[in-house]
């Protein structure tokens, strides 16, 4: 006889793995960030789209500045996902693929992201802050979103 329940279809998986790697990649990005830096980080998120100004801005820019920062770690979770239907070794190996995803996660925002933004930061980094950088993002975006994607997208 069969199992009357239905199967869970690949579009709530998939939305269940971008949501969830989404969520714990920009939840803890943003406190790390937050604690480390101060908590007028988001100020700072929303100045790539408004300007310079916006690090003096208020409440409502700040919460831009959130909502900014997780439309990025949601998307990142999402090309992730879309990679991994065509490229199987993304799940099966989440541990070496989420750490790459990471690093890349981070040259993305910093070599073309940020330098195109209203801040147009394209200043050389300190080697150390790129590598603490480099692992941090490895770390606290790449991870929680491969085990997400493997978890979830199976």
């Amino acid at each position: 006889m069969e199992d009357p329940s239905p199967e869970p279809t690949r579009k709530g998986n998939a939305l269940l793995a971008i949501a969830v790697g989404g969520l714990v990649a920009g939840t803890v990005d943003l406190l790390q960030a937050c604690i480390e830096e101060g908590w007028d980080i988001p100020l700072w998120v929303a100045a790539g789209l408004l300007g310079l100004q916006a690090t003096h801005g208020g409440a409502g820019t700040w919460l831009l500045g959130v909502g900014l920062h997780f439309f990025i770690a949601f998307t990142a979770a999402a090309v992730y996902y879309g990679a991994s239907r065509k490229l199987r070794f993304l799940t099966e190996y989440p541990l070496v693929c989420g750490l790459y995803f990471g690093a890349t996660v981070k040259l993305v925002m910093h070599l073309i992201v940020l330098p195109l933004s209203a801040l147009h930061q394209t200043a050389p980094f300190p080697l150390h802050a790129l590598l603490t950088g480099l692992l941090q993002k490895m770390v606290v975006v790449g991870l929680p979103i491969s085990f997400s994607v493997r978890r979830f997208a199976k």
